[in-house]
């Protein structure tokens, strides 16, 4: 083997290839595509997210030619937006460096010139999005949420005047609206339980908004019950809506038809999570399974209730569609393979310029018994010699068997989950010979509703009970050393971060932390009001309801009892997790002379530019090489 594929964490370095560049920079730089969405009554036309040039940005593709163009440009990325169904316009998102708070644009999808892009809403101020749909006949239906006034769905008609089609104070958002635009189906949480959604649907004709049917399986006290719009069925005349329920404890696909008031429950035999789309010819619909952190997709034909298997690899499928032709195209990766955009025929669909990501190590699946269950973890190993997998054939190789420095890579959410999916960040740590574990703790996704709902109002501290019963397994297993435990997260799982360092001081070694809720009392009062809605119903009131709830679950409430290094880094625009509730953590480390470092940057909840994430990345390696007592990096950056 090339003696450049070396890497010790003793030294810090980390392999490199052909290029010289390390392997876990490639990995970040390597150009990648989203999965393109296309016009409904213009398959030709697609839409596509890509870093190509070093950001991520919107792309216009014509199948029928070829051709494709860079539709958006901005210094700190672009990643939502839209075709109308005739394809003619793209719609996109603006908002303010990465501030989440702006207004729709629109350009032909034949391209414009810089700086005619031009507002799609007229008459509509900047507002956090809460959904869009656009109709066939031009109506655009657009969900807005402020601190002042909640959540709005206002109707936009082609040049007349936007009208209000619904408000409330608790969070809400566009659902779909109906094949001949008769129809707007709104999810809601006016019942106040912003984890669990009931449906309207409401009648777009004139200016009244009349609601014609209601759907809501929170009823009679319980709130534990919710529903998804999954989208009106795909043909002219048909009111049928699929939508997605959790009456058995999952999610699951079901038919409803809100005008006749028929409900069909498709009660499919997988023991997953399942979520569905309609085929374009609506009689079918493609079913996404998610099981054990990973997914498949089959055909369920609604006539004859068959369901089959289509061909993808192990691994994960992070979005899918059926095209008018019968195919289905899909962004599939592991944790092993670099993701891909492919098809059931076998084919790849878009292929990114240039160099290509090297490959990683592959996930072992962990289940170990917890004070909830049995909790799921996914851990991955550096290679006998600390060689990285993307030297060889990307198998995986042979493993020593540790104790390694192991970094614990907590996911956000909290309602999300780590999959079996290719990811730069944890290829990173294992390029330098650390092993990597995720936990899906109670409080994720996948794994039942009530594996999801256990969190509420011991917020922070049930996960943490999760995660420390993993971290104790990874200690007696052999795989860590129990003086080199990294805790390691963004957004949920920064938070998570700090409030475990304080929470379980002894049984961490260093502390790192991205865009983290530090202060939670602060930080509700900052952040934007859909998330407002969701601490209202995790912790069970507002900060001056539940205030001893809030002291619980809040990282400045142990920022005391800290005794590992902290790095934290956090954008100064972030909505999310604002920067003033990271500053009062901050301050109290400074106070104590408690070892630290901060890296504040010109952006939201992270960022879409390449190069960014590389420097937060390097300063996070950093930082833990030199605690945990390892040399520093090698600098590459030229």
């Amino acid at each position: 083997m090339d003696e450049n594929a070396q890497t010790n964490a003793a030294t810090g370095e980390a392999p490199t290839g052909e290029t010289g560049m390390p392997e876990w920079e490639q990995r970040f730089r390597a150009p990648r595509v989203g999965l393109p969405e296309w016009a409904e009554d213009a398959p030709e036309k697609s839409l596509f997210v890509s870093n190509v040039t070093g950001t991520f940005e919107l792309y216009a593709w014509d199948r029928a030619t070829g051709e494709q163009r860079q539709a958006t440009d901005r210094p700190n990325g672009t990643t939502d937006g839209t075709l109308t169904p005739d394809g003619e316009w793209i719609w996109w998102f603006s908002d303010t460096d990465g501030d989440e708070f702006g207004v729709w644009l629109r350009q032909p999808f034949a391209g414009a010139t810089a700086g005619q892009d031009q507002p799609a809403t007229p008459g509509l101020e900047a507002s956090y999005p809460a959904g869009l749909a656009l109709g066939r006949d031009g109506t655009a239906v657009v969900g807005r949420s402020t601190d002042d006034e909640g959540t709005s769905i206002h109707v936009v008609p082609p040049g007349g005047e936007p009208w209000v089609v619904y408000r409330h104070r608790e969070s809400a958002g566009v659902g779909d609206v109906s094949y001949d635009g008769g129809l707007l189906a709104i999810e809601h949480t006016e019942h106040g339980d912003a984890m669990h959604s009931a449906l309207k649907v409401a009648v777009l004709g004139g200016t009244s908004g009349e609601v014609v049917a209601e759907l809501d399986d929170t009823e009679g006290g319980t709130k534990e019950l919710g529903l998804e719009v999954l989208g009106f069925a795909p043909a002219a005349g048909d009111a049928r809506l699929l939508i997605g329920h959790q009456r058995r404890g999952r999610w699951e696909p079901a038919i409803w038809h809100p005008v006749e008031g028929e409900f069909t429950d498709l009660r499919l035999d997988l023991p997953g999570d399942v979520s569905a789309q309609w085929y374009p010819d609506a009689t079918g619909l493609l079913i996404a399974h998610t099981y054990q952190a990973r997914s498949e997709l089959y055909r369920y034909d609604l006539a004859s209730g068959g369901l089959t298997r289509l061909d993808t690899p192990p691994g994960t499928v992070s979005g899918a569609t059926a095209r008018p032709d019968g195919s289905v195209e899909f962004h599939w990766s592991s944790a092993a393979e670099p993701p891909a955009v492919r098809n059931d025929r076998g084919e790849v669909v878009l292929q990114p310029p240039g160099m290509k990501p090297p490959a990683s190590r592959p996930v072992e699946d962990v289940w170990v018994d917890g004070p909830g269950g049995k909790i799921h973890a996914l851990v991955q190993r550096p290679t006998s010699a600390g060689t990285s997998a993307g030297a060889g054939d990307g198998s995986g190789g042979d493993s020593a068997d540790g104790p390694y420095p192991t970094i614990f890579e907590i996911h956000g959410g909290p309602t999300w989950h780590d999959s079996d999916a290719f990811a730069a960040g944890p290829a990173a740590w294992l390029d330098h010979g650390f092993a990597v574990v995720r936990v899906n703790y109670r409080g994720s996704t996948g794994y039942g509703r009530d594996w999801t709902d256990a969190l509420k109002h011991r917020v922070g501290l049930i996960e943490l009970e999760d995660i420390g019963a993993v971290r104790q397994w990874a200690v007696e297993s052999g795989l860590a050393d129990p003086e080199k435990l990294v805790l390691s997260g963004g957004s949920w799982g920064g938070y998570l971060t700090l409030l475990g360092l304080g929470v379980q001081p002894d049984d961490w070694t260093l502390g790192l932390a991205a865009v983290p809720v530090a202060d939670y009392v602060t930080a509700y009062h900052d952040e934007m009001e859909a998330l407002k809605a969701m601490d209202r119903t995790l912790l069970g009131g507002t900060p001056e309801e539940v205030p001893e709830r809030f002291a619980a679950s809040s990282p400045l409430t142990y920022v005391d009892r800290v005794k590992a290094p902290v790095y934290i880094s956090a954008g100064v625009n972030d909505p999310r997790c604002p920067i003033r509730q990271v500053e009062n953590y901050v301050e109290r480390l400074q106070q104590r002379g408690h070892p630290h470092e901060v890296y504040r940057y010109d952006a939201g909840h992270g960022s879409l530019v390449v190069e960014e994430r590389i420097k937060q990345l390097r300063l996070e390696l950093d930082f833990a090489l030199k605690h945990l007592g390892l040399q520093a990096l090698p600098d590459h950056r030229g």
